[in-house]
């Protein structure tokens, strides 16, 4: 299975980094009649010219929207994954029915199915997708069903990009493709020029919302520290330039169950690595991204700045393990030439593979207003989001309250006087049925994790904050639902408070901290976590 997604490099001539069609200073009549036809729904959106000229650093973009108050009650917590590839990419096989199919016989409410930006996918696949997503919205009218794609990001890895409410989803995707997947524009390389590349493709979607082409688009960052590719101050310009649009990280990756590594996260340095990274940065810890899974480490760095910043897990589904389908043996340049491959055959042979079935082991669980595309979008955006592994948790409920000033969950503010105190209640539902490795987990401890909100901080490339810890762990005493509430007395600084739960078979020596996963990787089902996002506590007043 491939996984190494090596950077294609091309030389371009057109000095403001786009395609031809894109570019201002070529007539209409010296294009091909494809490029004339992207252009023309360039103008069509109004944005003929934004992918090229559009300002790197996006300032006059509205900061991030604030979680409406209103405990976790209040919700449909919707389980989901926006991570997927089917018979569309150049390294996976299945079906696009074939993926809902598997999402909703694994418990799920929504997906987004994510293709790899190519040369190939850009030219032939974008229409197909989208009539295969119809068919299969169709066949299972209470999936929620997306087209999105995963981006080659400029200068990075890869991140999910998808839209809601897209008035021509077919055009805004194809150009979107074109101009800004590094894959297909030889863009991957780390250097300024690429970074600055990753903000015009920001950018660029920021228009398209203002001009109405969409309603809504997400870009979240997939598989953080796989190869280290993202320096902490990109992640940073990412957050900043567009919070409606950019929330948030893979907190764990797929490939749980590749056997060199979790996550297939078996790796050091190269070229294109930020040289910031240590070895401890590569490996996951718990099936966990270190980014998300150090306390005091990457994440609790960005949160300390007070602004939200979201985590996520998905499958990143290519090739599922114990299944007995495979691809049909097809000439090299196959994809290259169609931009999909033919649908799976069956061996009849189940098969040892790295990747779980949508929602089979790592799932990603939204508070919904209501159970609609738009609705899980928000959700998303506002950090309504806990995320387990295993089937260890059914329902996981957190506020935060403090008298007279009402409560907030997942991804809340809630503002305070001086002095005041602040509860924060959990609900966790454990599991009761045998999860698909045909296992009840048993959940052992949740940890609540508290950290200081210091301001934006002074070195971009900050990988670590310094004052995060568990300040509480619970410890169920039965499989019943376990309630627990944790007081924080006489508040008078800003704070954040993040949870994260454990079947505690596995934890570094002499810590209650995640292992890291440097070994041969056996079996990820005896090792299962859950975490959620932070709410965030400003106070104000003498």
């Amino acid at each position: 299975m491939c996984r190494t997604d090596a950077h294609h490099h091309h030389h371009h001539d057109h000095p403001l980094g786009g395609p031809e069609y894109a570019d201002l200073g070529i007539p209409d009549d010296a294009l091909s009649p494809a490029d004339l036809g992207r252009r023309a729904f360039l103008r069509r959106v109004g944005l003929f010219g934004v992918g090229a000229a559009v300002a790197p650093v996006l300032g006059s973009l509205p900061a991030a929207a604030t979680a409406r108050g209103g405990g976790s009650r209040g919700y449909q917590w919707l389980a989901g994954d926006h991570h997927i590839h089917t018979q569309y990419s150049y390294d996976a096989m299945y079906t696009i029915e074939q993926q809902v199919a598997g999402g909703a016989r694994h418990g799920l409410d929504w997906m987004v199915i994510t293709d790899h930006g190519h040369a190939a996918h850009e030219k032939f696949a974008v229409e197909s997708t989208y009539a295969d997503v119809l068919a299969s919205r169709g066949n299972h009218p209470d999936m929620l069903v997306w087209q999105g794609l995963e981006l080659n990001v400029p200068g990075g890895e890869h991140a999910t990009v998808f839209f809601d409410g897209a008035r021509d989803e077919i055009g805004l995707l194809r150009v979107f493709e074109r101009l800004f997947d590094s894959r297909v524009n030889g863009t991957g390389a780390s250097s300024a020029a690429n970074e600055a590349k990753a903000l015009q493709a920001l950018a660029w979607l920021d228009a398209a919302l203002r001009n109405g082409a969409a309603d809504q688009a997400l870009f979240l960052v997939n598989h953080v520290m796989r190869r280290g590719r993202y320096a902490p101050h990109e992640l940073r310009a990412f957050r900043d330039a567009a919070p409606s649009i950019a929330i948030g990280m893979e907190g764990s990756p797929g490939a749980q169950n590749e056997i060199r590594a979790r996550g297939d996260y078996n790796n050091t340095p190269d070229a294109d690595s930020w040289p910031g990274w240590r070895q401890e940065h590569f490996p996951t810890y718990g099936g966990f991204d270190s980014a998300a899974a150090i306390v005091g480490g990457m994440w609790d760095s960005m949160l300390a700045e007070g602004r939200g910043w979201w985590i996520t897990s998905n499958s990143d589904g290519h090739y599922y393990d114990q299944d007995t389908l495979t691809r049909p043996s097809v000439p090299g340049d196959w994809y290259d030439t169609h931009g999909k491959y033919p649908d799976p055959v069956d061996t009849g042979t189940p098969q040892r593979h790295a990747d779980f079935w949508p929602g089979q082991f790592s799932r990603t669980v939204v508070g919904a207003a209501s159970r609609d595309y738009g609705a899980v979008m928000e959700g998303l955006r506002a950090g309504r989001v806990w995320v387990g592994m295993g089937g260890l948790l059914e329902a996981l409920h957190v506020n935060a309250h403090a008298p007279g000033n009402g409560q907030v969950t997942l991804g809340g503010r809630l503002t305070v006087r001086r002095g005041d105190d602040v509860t924060i209640t959990v609900v966790a539902e454990p599991a009761t049925r045998p999860n698909a490795a045909g296992q009840v987990p048993r959940l052992a401890r949740i940890d609540l994790i508290r950290g200081a909100v210091t301001g934006p901080s002074a070195d971009r490339d900050a990988t670590a904050a310094a004052d995060v810890r568990v300040v509480r762990s619970f410890e169920p005493r039965d499989r019943g639902p376990a309630r627990f509430t944790y007081r924080f007395r006489d508040v008078r600084e800003p704070f954040y408070v993040r949870l994260r739960g454990t079947d505690g078979n596995r934890h570094a020596p002499g810590s209650i901290e995640p292992a890291a996963d440097t070994g041969q990787n056996d079996s990820p089902w005896g090792d299962l976590w859950c975490y959620a996002n932070p709410i965030f506590v400003d106070v104000t007043g003498g």
